[in-house]
C-alpha cells in the first residue's frame, strides 16, 4: 500500500528510525510518572462521571510540576469509553487542560493486561488493606478478548486517537501494557498486533509505542518490530538498568522507560535518574502520590499489612510532603527546578 508523509508521519505505518529521531530531537530530557489520582483505586473510577476529581488532579499535578516533572503517564479504559464516549472524551481534555496549565504532556495507555480480571463500570471496591493495586482492573477485561470483541475496541481506540491526533499537549500514545502478562503469555498476540493495526491506521501525529517489560522472545519481537520509540521497563537495580538501556539504544530509535522505580527492589531515584539523564532517556517512575492504589506496599503484599518502613513506590504523601526529601531535591536537581 502506497503511503503519505504527513507531519512527519507514515500514513498506515511504523515511523521510520530517521522520522522518531527527528521527533526525539525537539523533546526536553521527559521524566514524570505514572499518575492516578490518590482518590481513585484504578482507572474506571478516575475517568468515570460520578468519580471525576479534576480538583485533587490539579493540586497533584501542581506538586510534580514543582519538581520538574513535564510528563504523565496515564491509563485510560475501554468500559469508561464505551458507557459515555462523548464524556469521556470531555474528561480527556480536561485532564488535558489541567495538564497543560502545569506544563505537563502526558502519554496515555490504551489496553493493560494486569490485576484483576473483571472490570465493571459503576462504583468500584474499596481498597484492601495493605494490598498492593487492590483494585486496578485489567483492560479489556478476561471475558472482553475474543475477536468477537475488537470491533468495540477498534473503535474506541481509533476515536480517541482520530479526536486527539494532532493535539501537541499529548507526548506519546502508549498502546498495550504489558502484553503477556497474567498468564495470557502468547494469546495476547492478536490483540497486540491488532492495536497498532487500528493506531496506525489513524496514524497520530504523536508516536505509538508498546513497553517491552519481560524475557518472552515472540512478544519482544511485535513489540520492537512495530514501535514508533522504544519504550520498557526496569524495576531492577542500577547495572541492570544501564545494561538494558545500552542494549535498547542500540536499536537506533528514541528510548523511554514508562515504568521504573521498586525501593526495595533497588530501583531507587539516587542511584537511577540521574543515570537516566545521562543516558538521554526518558524517566517515567511508578507513582506519584500515595492513595487507594495502595503501591507503597510490595507486589504480592497481605491484607492488613500497616505502612511499610521503605515504600515500595510513590513519592508524596496526600498532604504533599515527600516520603524522601533527598529524592525530592534530587528531581529538582536534575530538572533544574531548585527553586520553587
Amino acid at each position: 500500500m502506497m503511503s503519505a508523509i504527513v507531519a512527519g508521519a507514515v500514513l498506515g505505518g511504523q515511523w521510520t528510525a530517521e522520522q522518531a529521531n527527528k521527533w526525539q530531537a525537539k523533546q526536553p530530557w521527559v521524566v514524570g510518572a505514572n499518575f492516578l489520582p490518590s482518590t481513585a483505586i484504578n482507572q474506571l473510577e478516575m475517568w468515570q462521571a460520578e468519580t471525576w476529581d479534576p480538583v485533587t488532579i490539579d493540586r497533584e499535578l501542581g506538586w510534580a510540576e514543582k519538581i520538574g516533572m513535564n510528563t504523565m503517564r496515564v491509563y485510560l479504559h475501554d468500559l469508561a469509553y464505551q458507557a459515555d464516549p462523548k464524556g469521556f472524551k470531555a474528561r480527556m481534555k480536561s485532564f488535558l487542560e489541567i495538564a497543560s496549565k502545569h506544563k505537563i504532556r502526558p502519554l496515555f495507555v490504551f489496553f493493560d493486561d494486569c490485576w484483576n480480571p473483571n472490570p465493571k463500570i459503576g462504583k468500584q471496591p474499596e481498597p484492601k488493606k495493605g494490598v498492593h493495586n487492590s483494585g486496578w482492573v485489567r483492560s479489556p477485561g478476561d471475558s472482553a478478548r475474543s475477536e468477537s470483541e475488537f470491533p468495540r475496541l477498534k473503535v474506541y481506540v481509533q476515536d480517541i486517537l482520530r479526536t486527539f491526533s494532532k493535539d501537541k499537549r499529548v507526548y506519546l500514545w502508549d498502546l498495550y501494557n504489558e502484553p503477556g502478562n497474567s498468564g495470557y503469555e502468547l494469546k495476547s498476540v492478536p490483540l497486540l498486533n491488532a492495536v497498532f493495526d487500528w493506531a496506525q491506521e489513524v496514524r497520530p501525529s504523536q508516536p505509538l509505542s508498546v513497553g517491552v517489560w519481560y524475557g518472552n522472545e515472540t512478544l519482544n519481537k511485535i513489540q520492537l518490530d512495530r514501535s514508533d520509540v522504544v519504550t520498557f521497563h526496569n524495576y531492577n537495580d542500577a547495572a541492570s538498568l544501564a545494561g538494558q538501556i545500552a542494549s535498547l539504544k542500540a536499536l537506533g530509535r528514541p528510548v523511554v522507560c514508562t515504568e521504573w522505580m521498586a525501593r526495595t527492589n533497588n530501583s531507587r531515584v539516587l542511584t537511577h535518574l540521574a543515570l537516566f539523564k545521562a543516558a538521554g532517556v526518558a524517566a517515567i517512575n511508578w507513582g506519584l502520590v500515595s492513595g487507594k492504589s495502595n503501591t507503597i506496599f510490595p507486589w504480592g503484599s497481605k491484607e492488613g499489612g500497616e505502612e511499610p518502613k521503605v515504600w515500595f513506590h510513590d513519592l508524596f504523601r496526600q498532604d504533599g510532603t515527600p516520603f524522601d526529601a533527598a529524592e525530592i531535591a534530587e528531581f529538582r536537581r536534575l530538572t533544574g527546578r531548585v527553586r520553587l
